[in-house]
């Protein structure tokens, strides 16, 4: 069966946070976006309960809920949907060429909101439920959910800067934190090593690997079993919270080859702007952002992104990594702002006439 091929102005690849809130912008804009969901619509707030920090809800909404009232706010603007994913992306010419099972899509700027995926450890009771606890005690994020855990004591599992950072926030809420660690030595730098070291809050279970996560939904997590990975001696170990701390993967590995991006995988983008090392390209929400990764800061960079896939089809001048910018017509403008490449490859001054006309 043929491919049905769709040619849209602005195309956005994800629906989380960040994706939904670039499609109310450009949608509003009159820039009718196409939304590719992706395979796991609404994009990690879906396994959250509570979410207690985005403003405007003063009494808390459930991550569910939360993006089902930003779908709606899309589409009520005009955003088109497609559920799937992404198998083919060609952003070597405009416009660019994204394939699906089903479509073949012609996209003028693409706005990438594809997100990041928390490594998980893949043992019982970590997934989401009802398949296991995921959302009653077991988080990949302390600073969505460790206001929960106020009293509690808590596991923190990972060794790298991502399980210090988290295990020292938690201390916050938590009673204690006890950080188990596959070895013997922890793999984060040495400023966050000391810090979780005199942390007095902080205590590590080494050469331990975490085999099972329990409780119910109803009571939550009880405990975890432990084996050390040395004497093979399994253990019970209560608590009542389990903290996945062993990284992001962001969802980024279509745009291999084609797309700058760090050792890891995140896009890089220009900073002031959204833009990345393609004209016409943008990338927001923890797609490339490594650090925040919540969803207000997502939804802002998406904001962002709309407006800079706005600027670019009106053919303003677009912010790059580089420092340069660029329009949709091709001329660049140099980062110290002096010069104007054109498309042909001709040097301009980019000085008002007047001083052009002085030798300013």
């Amino acid at each position: 069966m043929a491919k049905e091929t769709l040619h849209r102005e602005v195309v956005i690849i994800g629906s989380g946070p960040a994706g939904l809130t670039a499609a109310i912008y450009a949608a509003r804009a009159d820039m009718h976006p196409l939304v590719i969901e992706g395979h796991e619509p609404g994009g990690q707030l879906m396994i959250t309960t509570e979410v207690e920090n985005y403003p405007g809800f003063a009494k808390g909404i459930q991550g569910p809920e939360l993006m089902h009232e930003f779908r709606e706010q899309a589409a009520r603007f005009g955003t088109e949907f497609i559920v799937g994913g992404i198998n083919k992306a060609d952003l070597l010419k405009r416009p660019f060429t994204l394939q699906t099972d089903d479509h073949i899509i012609k996209a003028e700027t693409l706005i990438i909101a594809s997100g990041a995926s928390a490594k998980w450890l893949g043992i019982p009771g970590e997934a989401k439920a009802p398949h296991g606890l995921g959302g009653f005690g077991v988080s990949a994020c302390a600073t969505c959910d460790g206001f929960f855990f106020k009293g509690k004591p808590i596991v923190v599992a990972g060794g790298g800067d991502t399980a210090m950072e988290e295990a020292n926030f938690l201390t916050r809420y938590a009673s204690r934190v006890t950080v188990v660690h596959r070895r013997d030595t922890l793999r984060a730098s040495k400023i966050m090593q000391d810090k979780a070291f005199k942390n007095p809050k902080i205590d590590f279970v080494w050469d331990t690997a975490i085999e099972r996560i329990l409780g119910t939904p109803e009571a939550g997590v009880t405990g975890v079993n432990l084996k050390n990975l040395k004497t093979g001696k399994e253990t019970l170990f209560p608590c009542e919270g389990v903290f996945i701390a062993i990284g992001h993967t962001p969802n980024t590995e279509l745009f291999k080859g084609q797309l700058e991006m760090d050792e890891v995988g995140y896009l890089i983008t220009a900073g002031r702007s959204m833009a990345t090392n393609i004209p016409g390209v943008f990338a927001c929400g923890d797609a490339q952002d490594s650090f925040y990764r919540q969803a207000v800061t997502a939804a802002g960079t998406g904001c962002m992104a709309a407006i800079d896939a706005e600027r670019f089809l009106d053919n303003l001048p677009v912010r790059l990594p580089t420092g340069d910018e660029i329009t949709l017509d091709g001329e660049r403008v140099t980062a110290d702002h002096e010069k104007i490449v054109l498309p042909d490859g001709e040097i301009v001054s980019n000085a008002p006439d007047s001083e052009a006309a002085r030798g300013d």
